[in-house]
């Protein structure tokens, strides 16, 4: 039990963070998926924040399959971006993060679009789609970077503290 106590911990995270009071998409769930996807084991990376999200979605309801497909997959590609950026340092983090969180906004508003009923199916209805969503995007951006802040420097510093522990121990 011990060894999957993190991982409940990140579901929990990222379920709360969507069913507590919140700014529109100021969620965890995009930098558990980063999270996930540098330090856990490919098997349980993706599987994570998918039920997380899953989990969250029961409570809160299920909407348009075609678009809740897309969200999901672009939570799968954060994970994918987290594990371009195991072994590498904070400035690779960052930018992975800031190109997932874009990547999450252009899918997610192109399915809107495109599955949609908000916006006319023209170029000018997909262009009105993103500039609608660019107050959410900012929010998941910050998000993003700020539960990864806290995600990955907070592991990072417990390594480093560990580490530093057992060499003071030694000595």
């Amino acid at each position: 039990m011990k060894k999957y106590l993190p991982i409940l911990l990140l579901i929990i995270l990222g379920i709360s963070t969507r069913l507590l009071p919140h700014l529109p998409n100021f969620t965890a769930i995009g930098a558990v998926a980063i999270f996930a996807g540098r330090y856990l084991p490919k098997r349980y990376a993706v599987i994570l924040p998918l039920m997380a999200m899953f989990l969250s979605d029961i409570i809160i309801g299920f909407y348009s399959i075609s678009i809740m497909i897309a969200v999901y997959a672009g939570f799968a590609v954060m994970v994918y971006l987290g594990q371009r950026t195991q072994n590498t340092g904070w400035k690779t983090v960052a930018t992975n993060t800031v190109v997932g969180s874009l990547i999450f906004y252009l899918l997610s508003n192109w399915a809107v679009w495109a599955f949609g009923t908000m916006y006319p199916h023209t170029l000018a209805g997909l262009s009105l789609s993103y500039f609608m969503g660019l107050p959410f995007f900012r929010n998941s951006l910050l998000a993003d970077m700020f539960y990864t802040a806290v995600l990955v420097g907070g592991y990072e510093m417990s390594l480093a503290l560990l580490q530093n522990n057992k060499i003071t121990k030694t000595i």
